[in-house]
Formats: C-alpha cells, sequence, structure tokens
C-alpha cells in the first residue's frame, strides 16, 4: 500500500519552483463570487513578484474582477510520477501602467508566453492587455512523495 510523505518547501525551493515553470492558475475573489483562470508568468526570485499579462474584453467577467481590485491567488503544481509539488500565493493583484514600466520589469513580462489571439471569438481590437505584478503577501509550498512497497 503506498503512502504519502508531505513536506513543506524551503523559500528556495518555492523559488525555484516558480522559476522552472511558465502557467498556473490565477483565482480571484469578489462578494463571495469565485473566479479562476489559466495564466501565463514570469518570475523574479529576488522580488519573489510574478508579472501576468491578462488579455480581456470590455464586457468579459475577468475585466469585472480585475477592476474590483480583489484579494488573489496563484497557484503553481506539477505532478510527475510519484512526486506532486505546488507553490501557493495569496495577496492582491497590482496594476502596472505602461508608463511607469523600465527595461528591468519589461524583461519579466517578456517570461510570459504571448496571449493567444485566434482563441478569442472578438476582434483583436476589442481586447484589452493589461500588466499585473503580483507579489504574495504569503507564498508557500508542499512537495509530497507518494512511496510504494515493493512486495
Amino acid at each position: 500500500m503506498p503512502t504519502n510523505s508531505e513536506v513543506e518547501m524551503s523559500s528556495t525551493e518555492v523559488d525555484a519552483h516558480l522559476s522552472r515553470h511558465e502557467t498556473g492558475v490565477l483565482a480571484l475573489a469578489r462578494d463571495d463570487a469565485p473566479y479562476a483562470i489559466p495564466i501565463s508568468y514570469g518570475y523574479d526570485a529576488d522580488e519573489r513578484a510574478l508579472y501576468l499579462r491578462l488579455v480581456s474584453t470590455p464586457d468579459s467577467e475577468k475585466r469585472g474582477f480585475l477592476a474590483s481590485t480583489p484579494r488573489a491567488r496563484v497557484v503553481v503544481y506539477e505532478d510527475e510520477d510519484d512526486e506532486y509539488a505546488s507553490v501557493v500565493g495569496v495577496g492582491t493583484l497590482e496594476r502596472v501602467d505602461v508608463d511607469e514600466l523600465t527595461p528591468e520589469t519589461i524583461a519579466q513580462y517578456g517570461e510570459t508566453q504571448r496571449p493567444l489571439f485566434e482563441i478569442w471569438a472578438d476582434d483583436k481590437p476589442d481586447l484589452d492587455i493589461e500588466l499585473y505584478r503580483f507579489a504574495p503577501q504569503e507564498l508557500t509550498g508542499r512537495r509530497v512523495v507518494v512511496e510504494r512497497d515493493e512486495a
């Protein structure tokens, strides 16, 4: 019978996990209503911040949630063989004005995958691409290893 061994990740392991991945799930909440979407991100381990490019349409649910400056969670996970690992960040998103971009922050957004416009039913001029920085107040990680009996 398999047993699970669960350990909390160190800060260094959390940074390594976020640095080697580029996709996760962003969850927002407003007035007891949840909203979760897949995202692509760039990660700066020195700042412990994720950089996101979020695409929305004028009347989208996403834009409504983002406008309310909700609390946010980002989850980045992997499931390989007999090991599962996840990192969860909790905090608020900070919208970044294009006028405030520096060469360093532009490099962080360069790590994110480009949004695939082909998946949108609306015309490209109707899409709004906004830049966000997520520097979570809480950032934790866990790793679970399944140990199988050799019987």
